[in-house]
């Protein structure tokens, strides 16, 4: 199993104990998800697919990656599942087609509603394991306001740029760019 670094593109990526990111062709690989011992997969994808062998909860969340998705619809149930999951001591596959958006945002919901993080903490955890993710920015403001609700106040907030709004943490890493 790839877990990190340049290899971690393809394979399934291991967020926590019981929680994996990974794109749709590695969820489609028996092998990994076996291997990592995943069952229950959760697809964010337009297109439901069958699971693999052994998985035994499949759930399928149809959103398109658009700003005008509203994934916060699904924030709270598949959070929700994740953690009863890893109570049940099973391990929960989360993907969508790259593995960079969608699946990306609802592992962040995850933990800042049950590991207690910020949505900063939890994007910089996230990207150690996957530094490829990237959600749009449409689900980055439902996501500020996911943490505003369940926390009081947001740890990040979008910002005007050249190429319309984006969280100021990407605003950061391009003025960091430049300075390169």
């Amino acid at each position: 199993m790839h877990q990190s670094g340049s290899l971690g593109f393809s394979g399934l990526c291991r967020v926590t104990d019981h929680l994996f990111l990974s794109n749709g062709r590695a969820a489609k690989d028996c092998s990994q998800v076996t291997g990592s011992g995943i069952t229950c997969i959760i697809n964010a994808t337009e297109t439901r697919s069958s699971s693999p062998p052994g998985v035994e909860e499949y759930i399928h969340i149809p959103v398109s990656d658009s700003p005008l998705s509203s994934l916060r619809d699904h924030f709270d149930q598949v959070a929700d599942k994740i953690q009863s999951i890893a109570e049940s001591r099973g391990r929960t596959l989360v993907h969508c087609n790259a593995g960079v958006s969608r699946s990306a945002a609802l592992c962040l919901a995850f933990l800042i509603k049950h590991r207690g993080m910020s949505l900063l903490e939890a994007h910089r955890m996230l990207r150690r394991c996957r530094p490829i993710i990237r959600p749009n920015p449409g689900f980055w403001k439902q996501l500020i306001r996911y943490e505003e609700e369940l926390r009081g106040s947001s740890s990040v907030r979008m910002v005007p740029s050249a190429l319309g709004e984006i969280p100021d943490i990407y605003a950061e890493e391009a003025r960091n760019m430049v300075h390169l």
